[in-house]
């Protein structure tokens, strides 16, 4: 079995999880492993059914057409269906410890690494036989490899330190370890984005700030017949990115993007949100904002988001996107310059809803404020663009009838 083709810019993949064990019998169609994509985290289903036989491990990277794994054919599933016959013969290979030497007790796997820990043992040095396994039957597992190379540490830097006479005793308290661990392929993509947006884009930012007091009265008058009508709350984020679809269809600079030598418009507002993940951050699309209603924003960014956070997005969710709105307030930050998500000309930040005094008629009132943030490519978009986008922007929310009128 071949990593297959994925899509047109796609070139290699990370193996990132095996589902299956080596030996195991598995039926057509049965999801064996995990690849990690730039973009997705995709399942690698069986092409026949027989016994599993791995060639590739998990964190290597693989390019499109590169051999993942065998699968024997002929093999029937009666359970053990010598699996451990294979087993057996990979432990030969990768362990100093043999068949016989455990043969005088305990079963045969009690103290062998799997393929993934005894990569690392043997990276680091580390004796196998100082090892112990956690693992089914005894055997030594990744984080055993781990566990134990860590516990090694403490000693190293206490012997390093007797060594510099310069440096004493108390100087340092307490454990100094470092790990490495290898970037997964979602953090490599975007660090690479990142640096490409800061290097390729004439990148600026404006600031301006909103008064949420009429869209906190309106959620708070009709919230619970959004929720008994629509099965949701209403959230900040769709009346956002309802303003923002608004803005776009009447400054439509900046929702072009640049290709080469030419400037691509749109007449749709497809906006990326930005949802964190345990791996990295995603922006999958809401494809035509301008067309929908606050409910199916609401819905559609909640579906993409559970995805997101279990790893099931496709690479079809994440196509597409002339716009990203990113709010970094729900970590608690107060101001910041978001980075441009190219192709994309323009992002924006949201921010912490805080009570602020703000002047209004010439006295002093407390209000909920949130400071907005756009970020945008000034080769396509101007100055004063972008700064009527965010007012356009800001005059919709803070009188939301303007926007649900469509004025």
């Amino acid at each position: 079995m071949r990593v297959p083709t994925i899509g047109e810019s796609i070139t290699e993949v990370t193996l990132s999880q095996w589902l299956k064990k080596d030996g195991d019998y598995i039926q057509i169609d049965e999801p064996i492993c995990e690849f990690e994509s730039d973009k997705a985290t995709l399942e690698f289903p069986a092409e026949a059914s027989g016994k599993l036989m791995y060639v590739a491990k998990e964190g290597d990277d693989l390019a499109i057409g590169a051999l993942v794994a065998r699968i024997d054919t002929s093999a029937s599933n009666t359970g053990a269906n010598a699996s451990g016959a294979v087993k057996v013969e990979a432990v030969v290979t990768e362990s100093p410890l043999s068949v016989e030497q455990k043969s005088g007790g305990g079963h045969y796997a009690e103290g062998l690494p799997s393929p993934a820990a005894a990569k690392i043992l043997r990276e680091s040095s580390v004796d196998i036989t100082a090892v112990q396994g956690t693992g089914k039957d005894g055997r030594i597992t990744k984080e055993d490899a781990i566990q134990a190379i860590s516990e090694m540490k403490p000693a190293a830097v206490v012997d390093q330190q007797s060594v510099q006479s310069a440096i004493s005793q108390s100087e340092v308290k307490g454990h100094r370890n470092t790990r490495i661990e290898k970037m997964s392929r979602m953090r490599r993509t975007i660090a690479a984005r990142l640096v490409s947006a800061k290097n390729q884009t004439a990148m600026l930012t404006t600031f301006n700030e909103v008064d949420l007091s009429a869209i906190n009265q309106m959620r708070k008058v009709y919230q619970d017949k959004f929720v008994a009508r629509y099965g949701i709350k209403l959230g900040y984020m769709s009346l956002f990115a309802k303003a923002c679809a608004k803005a776009l269809m009447e400054m439509p600079d900046v929702n072009a993007i640049i290709e080469g030598q030419d400037i691509v418009y749109h007449d749709y507002a497809d906006i990326s949100i930005a949802i964190s993940t345990p791996n990295g951050l995603v922006v999958p699309p809401v494809y035509n904002v301008e067309n929908l209603a606050l409910h199916e924003i609401e819905l559609k960014i909640k579906e993409l988001a559970d995805k997101a956070r279990v790893g099931k997005l496709t690479l079809d969710d994440m196509k597409g996107g002339t716009f990203t709105i990113t709010n970094g307030g729900i970590f608690g930050s107060m101001l910041s310059t978001p980075i441009i998500n190219e192709p994309q000309s323009a992002i924006l930040g949201m921010h912490a809803i805080k009570d602020r005094a703000v002047v209004i008629d010439g006295k002093i009132e407390v209000r909920p404020m949130m400071y907005l943030a756009l970020s945008y490519d000034h080769r396509i978009i101007d100055g004063s663009t972008s700064v009527t986008f965010l007012v356009r922007v800001k005059e919709l929310l803070e009188d939301p009838t303007l926007l649900l009128m469509d004025l």
